[in-house]
């Protein structure tokens, strides 16, 4: 996992975006043995008790997790000891630890589901975790009341969480081999793995109208930012809800922009990924102007990827452009495809909605959308503000010449099926040679709300797959 958590922020105005001249490595490491020697000096200035001697415990940090479709929780808090710890063969009763959280005034228990050691402050999906380190990982329910990090904006987590070891940790025998004590150690940081390998940036355009953004770079191009390699970019356009000052929730409100910066994805597909935030007051330039199709946003938008483009001519792939939107985002895309018809290369819009009179301006243009046939948001026949969803729009392009492949399935299948039902509708569409394919999602399959299409559109790896092969 690579972190910067004190990152240089990007100041940006028209013609202009700079990339952080820090190396991430260096950065990286150098904020944690500074936060680490803070954290040892308060842990144990806290911990110091006449009887008891010091806290063991130096540090103390939360980990937070963007998942799929209940957006940003905290998963986990792992405490780094001041030595290694080794409880191989032994059990760790979930009830030797006490955690709280204090968030929005209320303070309430957390569930803890298991506790492990590791060697990093990072959760251990294995079955069986357990890697002999300084980290203890107390594993928390994401079902819990109080697990959100965040509701419209992130919420203030500094120092938010307690955690105390209430029992020994004994061996089968009895042997005590990991004390319990009176203190109780305060998060001294929040972790959210893929999200802080964004920088935080301000892009203010010709006109003066300021778009915030996060970026994340391929690690090739922070080695080396002198390299020639060219990296596909990936711009992600987030849904109504999302519109905020915060610069953060369109990363952690759902999985569009952190499924393109996970490890795993950039180890096979390195990529640029451009997030930007649409500000309040929520734009809405005429009935159908709102959110990306607000003619300010849209001009901020198209000028910051022009500038982004501009700036890393020897490192963006201009032929593997990429658009990414869901709900609002998925109105953006057919609009701005519709106005700039050869910039792009593929685009994936989820729950959108658009002009149909402009579809005959994009047939040639890769696309693989999605929407679920009960979306009571943005219905997928009719839409919103009087422009009619995905259903019609496919339609549209059919009409206009372009051949669309589409399948039904239902959205609550395990991955291997979702996955599976991707990969046969892909293989439908090659041989027909159709570059337009169009998922709906069966009534009453979509888990939380009809409108969340997108939670498992950014878990499918056929899906993304497909995404990077496509070049102009």
């Amino acid at each position: 996992m690579r972190r910067i958590t004190r990152r240089t922020a990007l100041a940006v105005t028209a013609g202009a975006v700079a990339a952080p001249a820090v190396s991430t490595a260096t950065a990286a490491a150098a904020d944690t043995t500074t936060a680490t020697s803070e954290g040892r000096s308060e842990r144990r200035s806290e911990g110091l008790q006449a009887a008891s001697g010091l806290n063991p415990v130096l540090r103390t940090d939360l980990v937070t997790r963007v998942t799929p479709r209940n957006n940003w929780l905290v998963t986990a808090v792992a405490l780094q000891y001041s030595h290694r710890i080794d409880l191989r063969g032994v059990v760790i009763p979930p009830s030797a630890f006490q955690v709280k959280a204090t968030v929005g005034g209320q303070t309430a228990a957390r569930t803890v589901t298991r506790v492990y050691t590791n060697t990093t402050a990072e959760v251990d999906d294995r079955a069986h975790p357990g890697r002999p380190g300084n980290r203890l990982i107390i594993e928390l329910d994401p079902n819990d009341s109080n697990a959100r990090a965040a509701g419209t904006d992130p919420l203030p987590l500094d120092r938010a969480y307690s955690v105390r070891q209430v029992a020994d940790v004994r061996t089968a025998k009895g042997e005590p081999v990991l004390k319990s004590g009176p203190f109780a150690s305060r998060n001294d940081d929040v972790i959210t793995p893929v999200v802080d390998d964004f920088t935080a940036g301000s892009f203010t355009d010709s006109a003066g109208f300021e778009l915030d953004f996060r970026l994340y770079q391929p690690e090739g191009f922070v080695r080396n930012p002198q390299t020639r390699k060219r990296y596909p970019l990936v711009v992600t356009l987030h849904g109504g809800g999302e519109v905020a000052d915060n610069n953060m929730t369109q990363l952690t409100s759902n999985r569009i922009a952190v499924t393109f910066a996970k490890p795993e994805r950039q180890r096979r597909d390195p990529a640029f990924v451009l997030s930007p935030q649409i500000p309040l007051p929520r734009p809405m330039d005429g009935p159908d102007g709102t959110d990306w199709t607000d003619a300010k946003v849209q001009a901020a938008l198209t000028e910051l990827i022009d500038t982004f483009v501009s700036e890393h001519s020897r490192n963006v792939d201009t032929a593997r452009l990429y658009l990414v939107g869901l709900s609002s985002g998925g109105r953006g895309i057919y609009s701005l495809l519709a106005k700039q018809p050869e910039v792009f290369a593929a685009a994936l819009p989820t729950a959108g909605w658009g002009d149909p009179a402009t579809m005959d301006r994009i047939t040639h243009i890769p696309m693989w959308a999605d929407h679920s046939v009960d979306d009571p948001v943005v219905p997928y026949r009719e839409g919103r503000f009087g422009k009619p969803g995905t259903w019609t729009l496919m339609n549209a392009l059919e009409t206009a010449g372009a051949q669309v492949t589409r399948g039904e399935w239902a959205n609550d299948l395990p991955k291997t099926q979702f996955e599976a039902r991707s990969r046969a509708l892909l293989r439908q569409a090659r041989a027909t040679r159709s570059h337009v394919l169009f998922t709906s999602y069966t009534a009453g399959t979509t888990p939380v709300n009809p409108h969340l299409s997108w939670a498992q559109t950014y878990e499918n790896d056929v899906v993304v797959d497909w995404l990077f092969e496509q070049s102009r």
